[in-house]
């Protein structure tokens, strides 16, 4: 909980006391002063409400993103991993085929 709510709950409740207090005693200025007391009370609760809803979803889409980064990270070293073991295994492949061909003339070329 952060100081604007708290703040603001206890000015709701300092502004109803003061509000009761100017009514019995008669006293407009006093009633009508504890009615703004409220809601600046209620105002200053409300913008600790948004500034919490805030931290909250920057956290959230913070660890999402950490998360999602990470992810794409683990995906992308795979991928290099995976087209590294293809193109070794063509470099491979492509070496077997030269030297098989290779063998060949010279197998034709002895006989």
């Amino acid at each position: 909980m952060n100081t604007e709510k708290i703040e603001g709950k206890f000015d709701q409740v300092a502004g109803k006391i003061k509000q009761s207090v100017g009514e019995a005693v008669g006293n407009q200025k006093l009633a009508n002063s504890g009615v703004a007391d409220q809601v600046k009370g209620a105002a200053k609760e409300t913008w600790g409400n948004a500034k919490d809803t805030a931290a909250v979803v920057h956290d959230d889409t913070r660890a999402r993103a950490d998360v999602e980064g990470d992810n794409l990270k683990d995906r992308a070293e795979t991928s290099a991993h995976n087209m590294r073991e293809k193109i070794a295994e063509t470099a491979q492949n492509v070496k077997n085929s030269v030297n098989e061909k290779l063998d060949n003339i010279k197998r034709e070329h002895r006989s």
